[in-house]
């Protein structure tokens, strides 16, 4: 899992925005950075599913796992 500064830092390095990101993925830009944040949690939903894709979150299927 990645924190929040390593995802910042390799958008940074990929001269890529938080905004640009947010659009390419479909993804409201406030909602992206309220997880980014760390307002929004990222435990359910769509704050889940962009956790997950920033890479802040394991995915679904090996938080399956983990409790079986």
């Amino acid at each position: 899992m990645k924190t929040p500064d390593q995802v910042r830092h390799e958008f940074k390095q990929r001269g890529i925005t938080i905004t640009e990101w947010s659009r390419r993925n479909g993804y409201d830009r406030n909602k992206v950075y309220r997880v980014l944040c760390g307002i929004e949690k990222g435990n359910f939903g769509k704050c889940y599913e962009i956790a997950w894709k920033l890479g802040l979150k394991p995915a679904p299927n090996d938080i399956a796992r983990a409790d079986a």
